[in-house]
């Protein structure tokens, strides 16, 4: 999806798209109904933070209906949106908790009927460890909520993260063992800010070489071995490089 495109979401239109939806929505189910979403994810950062622009699409959590569902495919098919533009398949993920409801804040209504609340700080973090996509914005994510609340003298504590995964998944079960070392060593780092430069350019290498992959071997790549042949490529891409050639030891033997 190109930058220059329409369906390009953003701060700035993602608002115009929910003002669009509460204003069809209102048409299709009246003025009396009222509907919750909770933004999390992508749009959840681009809404609170200032580190990320844009998003593909806007992961979110709500209870569906006919009417909304219409009103999501309208205000999609008006503005040259993606198919699914906004969505609610979090709660087909490991990353979605029913106790999101307990611990979302509000944002913004939108025309007497649609209530906007978002996920953030140890929360939305919570959710991107337990996510922990390393070719995606999942750890930058991190990374990026820490170094703003840290720049603001608001800083975010491992114990607060450490009680919103208690809150919203019972504890630390289930999470991957790296996502689990990745949060550990960023907080023992501390500098939030070079250390989210670093992590995006791995995210990037690591999308790069699962793209590679997959035109190489189509069909192959799922969801649930992606870890496994990410960490393949990388154990490959290291032996290739120690078997290089080093232009300086072979001087110095010379």
């Amino acid at each position: 999806m190109s930058t220059d495109n329409t369906s390009v979401i953003n701060k700035n239109n993602l608002d115009n798209y929910l003002n669009e939806l509460s204003k069809t929505y209102k048409k299709l189910a009246g003025r009396k109904t009222v509907v919750e979403i909770i933004l999390t994810g992508g749009a959840a950062i681009i809404e609170n933070y200032g580190f990320r622009d844009m998003t593909t699409d806007v992961d979110a959590v709500y209870n569906s209906s006919s009417a909304l569902k219409e009103a999501i495919n309208i205000v999609g098919d008006k503005y040259g949106l993606p198919n699914g533009w906004l969505n609610d398949d979090l709660k087909k993920t490991a990353s979605y908790s029913p106790k999101l409801y307990q611990y979302c804040v509000p944002y913004k209504t939108f025309n007497q009927v649609l209530n906007i609340r978002t996920v953030t700080s140890e929360y939305l973090i919570a959710m991107k460890l337990k996510a922990g996509r390393e070719y995606k914005n999942d750890l930058s994510d991190i990374v990026g909520i820490l170094s703003e609340h840290q720049k603001k003298g608001n800083p975010i504590t491992y114990e607060q993260v450490d009680t919103a995964v208690k809150n919203l998944y019972g504890g630390w079960d289930g999470f991957d063992d790296s996502a689990v070392t990745f949060i550990k060593d960023a907080f023992a780092n501390g500098n939030f800010e070079e250390l989210y430069t670093v992590t995006r350019d791995n995210e990037k290498e690591a999308k790069r070489q699962l793209t590679d992959f997959n035109e190489n071997y189509p069909d192959v790549l799922k969801t649930e071995n992606v870890h496994s042949v990410l960490q393949s490529l990388r154990a490959k891409q290291a032996e290739v490089q120690k078997r290089k050639p080093n232009k300086k030891r072979d001087d110095l033997e010379r």
